[in-house]
């Protein structure tokens, strides 16, 4: 089976979306057969030529194979074959404001036609999975839970950060709390470092120690040793940090409902993100339980791999192109 893929991710972000498509693309099989497209960069000539025209029109006309395979929710309106489309959230859609004026005008009024017109929707949890339904109306048939996995350098073995410090992993933007987490640290006597790239809504710094994009190899040092990693994120639809972190051996902290608590699956302390005091005493809880939640959060890492995440993506091609 020839799969024709959209890449466009790789070019704009080495973040959740580009760490997916990353590990999907080396694990399919017979690479050499699939088809790899995509279009532009971050410039915003680019953005509104590919979501303007590439994405609705031109992607499909060139996807010349048996299943077509957008990573984000960005696609075809009219697609020429069978569209499998993946869906990480839609926070744009709970929390418009933290977002740039073009996105939250473009996928509103957009992304419900790409739904409709695929075949099939990933989803990557079950928390997503309901917000398909409830908030745009996918039917529940249509949709497949297919969950991330774990990068191999994030593991408990390796180098060690020094310091005492909490760790928060995520791109500036502001749904990511960063303001509420900053007091909470400020609470609880601990150094807050940051790992993640400026992106948008003018996130404020102050009490943060803010470290940049930084390698994976790096990040995981930064991970082993942290007293606790905080990702008390106002929505997710996964929540990769916590799977990094839980699988390098970390105590984690993080929202209580939604997908981050579905991914800790019981292995994490869970706080009220909205509320710096809770956060400040789920940062205390889980420094003390460090041993405890280290033992339970590699447990719960254990169950995630990219390479179950590329054979049940495989499933959802074969199934879209009728078998």
């Amino acid at each position: 089976m020839k799969v024709a893929i959209d890449t466009t991710p790789l070019r704009l972000t080495r973040a959740g979306t580009a760490r997916y498509l990353r590990n999907l693309l080396a694990r399919l099989p017979d690479p050499s057969n699939n088809l790899l497209l995509g279009f532009g960069g971050a410039g915003k000539a680019s953005v509104l030529a590919r979501e303007l025209a590439w994405y609705p029109l031109a992607l499909s006309a060139h996807a010349e194979a048996d299943v077509l395979h957008c990573p984000t929710y960005y696609g075809p309106l009219w697609p020429r074959r069978p569209l499998v489309v993946t869906v990480h959230d839609l926070a744009v859609l709970r929390f418009a404001g933290s977002f740039p004026r073009w996105t939250r005008m473009y996928v509103p009024r957009v992304i419900p036609h790409v739904l409709r017109a695929a075949t099939l929707v990933i989803a990557v949890s079950e928390f997503t999975r309901r917000e398909l339904v409830e908030l745009l109306g996918v039917p529940e048939w249509k949709i497949r839970v297919v969950p991330n996995g774990v990068d191999e350098v994030f593991t408990a073995e390796g180098a060690v950060a020094e310091g005492d410090y909490v760790l928060a992993v995520g791109t500036l933007e502001p749904r990511k709390n960063l303001p509420r987490l900053a007091a909470a640290a400020r609470r609880a006597g601990v150094e807050l470092r940051v790992v993640g790239a400026r992106g948008w809504g003018d996130v404020s710094l102050d009490g943060v120690r803010w470290l940049g994009e930084l390698p994976d190899v790096e990040v995981a040092c930064l991970y082993r040793g942290a007293a606790a990693v905080a990702y008390p994120s106002l929505y997710e639809g996964f929540g990769m940090p916590v799977l990094e972190a839980m699988a390098c051996g970390a105590p984690v902290v993080t929202t209580a409902g939604g997908a981050t608590e579905e991914v800790a699956g019981g292995a994490a302390v869970l706080v009220d993100a909205r509320d710096p005091a809770a956060i400040a005493a789920g940062l205390e809880d889980a420094m003390r339980r460090r041993d405890e939640l280290r033992a339970r959060g590699l447990e719960r890492a254990g169950a995630f791999s990219w390479d179950a995440t590329a054979r049940r993506t495989v499933e959802v091609y074969e199934e879209a192109a009728g078998g």
